[in-house]
């Protein structure tokens, strides 16, 4: 039987502030740095840290243990709205030139410049 991937709807963005709504990082914000919309999951910098162990390379012939961002699943994740101070849903909205904007269901205010 063939494995078919399934891409899920990601609300969210690289690069788009956001807030980890639940989990043992929960409160945090920070910059999405990467988006998998296969798996349905993101990688929020500074959360979700994880251990890694690394053999000497020569880009780092120490070795040693790496701290770094493992992903979350995106619905753990919400849009930080800077206006409102705090994760908010997003609506989206098309400009009087055609273009389609997402914006703050509680102030308006746009996300992609």
């Amino acid at each position: 039987m063939k494995s078919e991937v399934i891409k899920k709807k990601v609300h969210v963005k690289k690069g788009d502030m956001v807030q980890i709504i639940s989990g043992k990082d929960a409160g945090k914000k920070g910059k999405i740095l990467s988006v998998d919309p296969a798996k349905g999951r993101v990688i929020v910098e500074g959360a979700n840290l994880v251990k890694r162990h690394t053999r000497p390379t020569q880009a780092k012939p120490q070795g040693g243990i790496v701290e770094k961002e493992a992903a979350v699943d995106s619905s753990n994740v919400m849009i930080y709205c800077s206006k409102c101070k705090g994760p908010v849903r997003i609506s989206k909205k098309i400009l009087s030139d055609g273009k389609k904007v997402r914006t703050c269901n509680k102030c308006g205010e746009e996300f992609d410049k």
